[in-house]
């Protein structure tokens, strides 16, 4: 079965961002064509750019990196739940992004972004990024207004069109992970 990681893209303390990898989380299983499993940054604390060579040109000497690379390369595919800080994405994000290499290639790739804004943002950084990466990214995304979606600037409630706008991305990201699978031969893991 295609096998679908939700990554949390931010570390900050009162972050919005479990409530609303949450509801991804939870929409997303209820569909049942696919395996979704919550990446939370938080678990994953990565040194900055510690490595003593760039990831193209492992193996990592780090065990933090080899566990990232071998957490990253288990999944097809991916949708990252990020906000949008000062215009752009979060540094903790681009160093995790930045860490492996080979492992995100021939995948397909999801965004779920909010801020004042939407986030909308951040996530054309990351198309750039993960295009560089071998990632390929969907067209549909979800962007979430920190003033409207949240009740009392606290509590996360998605609205109707919220919900067909993650249930479109994730039809992309389903059908395009498949496509993909053939590509994927065996997964490269920095060791």
């Amino acid at each position: 079965m295609t096998r679908i990681g939700i990554i949390l893209g931010s570390t900050r303390p009162n972050r919005k961002g479990p409530q609303i990898a949450q509801w991804v989380l939870e929409t997303a299983a209820r569909r049942g064509d696919a395996e979704f499993e919550l990446i939370d940054l938080r678990d994953h604390p990565l040194p900055h750019l510690d490595e003593p060579a760039p990831p193209l040109f492992g193996p990592s000497s780090h065990a933090h990196t080899r566990a990232w690379a071998e957490r990253i390369a288990a999944f097809d595919g991916f949708v990252i739940v990020t906000p949008e800080y000062n215009g752009g994405v979060p540094g903790v994000l681009k160093n995790a992004i930045d860490h492996v290499c080979g492992e995100w290639a021939d995948k397909a790739v999801g965004f779920v972004s909010y801020g004042v804004n939407g986030g909308v943002r951040a996530v054309v950084q990351l198309r750039t990024v993960c295009g560089t990466l071998g990632l390929a990214d969907v067209g549909y995304q979800v962007a979430l207004s920190l003033l409207t979606d949240f009740e009392n600037h606290a509590t996360f409630v998605p609205q109707d069109h919220h919900v067909a706008a993650l249930d479109k991305t994730l039809d992309q990201l389903l059908a395009w992970s498949t496509a993909l699978a053939p590509l994927r031969t065996t997964p490269l893991v920095n060791s």
